[in-house]
């Protein structure tokens, strides 16, 4: 190695302890109050000070948006699975319910990512999960326009909002047999004529 190479520097143990109990303690938190949980309650059960989880994650959306990170791995799971069917009709309508399930996993959640897919804010941390999940939809979407499908007229944008609107409804205590009305009065809207559930 060159020695004037400059030295990354590894995080302290400590650092990364701390981060690391701040990521657990949110998602805990998110799961059991929704996200807009106390603050300085994830800060205290983590074992460290306010000072410490906003030098880690100065806003409320840094730390949402870390966490939706560690989660990152059982939705690239779905895709996987998803992937497998060989059928893009399919394949869309199965993306739209893991995202759904996967916004409504906090109380409170789909509010922030709309909000955020919205203003495009390129300070606002979930901006870029925002469109990753917007340019995921969209490949499900053309695929699915290829085939016949979907309506040409819809956007990946239109049913990520879509998929993020259930979430909210779900989280609101909305019965399995309404979501279910909803799913297919969806579906029936960008489904392309011919291929309309029952």
């Amino acid at each position: 190695m060159n020695g004037n190479e400059p030295q990354v520097r590894k995080p302290r143990a400590d650092v990364q302890r701390n981060r690391a109990a701040l990521l657990a303690t949110a998602q805990r938190h998110f799961r059991q109050h929704g996200v807009g949980t106390s603050l300085e309650a994830v800060a205290k059960e983590a074992g460290v000070g306010p000072g410490t989880l906003y030098r880690h994650f100065p806003t409320r959306e840094a730390l949402l948006a870390a966490v939706l990170q560690t989660r990152s791995e059982e939705l690239a799971a779905r895709r996987t699975d998803i992937e497998q069917l060989g059928d893009a009709g399919a394949a869309l309508e199965q993306w739209l319910r893991a995202m759904e399930e996967y916004f409504s996993a906090f109380s409170g959640l789909p509010e922030p990512l709309m909000a955020a897919a919205r203003a495009q804010d390129p300070d606002n941390p979930l901006t870029i999960p925002c469109d990753i999940f917007i340019a995921s939809t969209d490949k499900y979407v053309t695929a699915a326009q290829s085939g016949g499908h979907v309506r040409a007229s819809v956007r990946g944008y239109d049913l990520f909002l879509a998929a993020c609107s259930i979430a909210w409804i779900k989280g609101n205590g909305a019965d399995e047999e309404s979501l279910n009305r909803l799913r297919t009065l969806l579906a029936n809207g960008y489904r392309q004529l011919g291929h309309v559930s029952q």
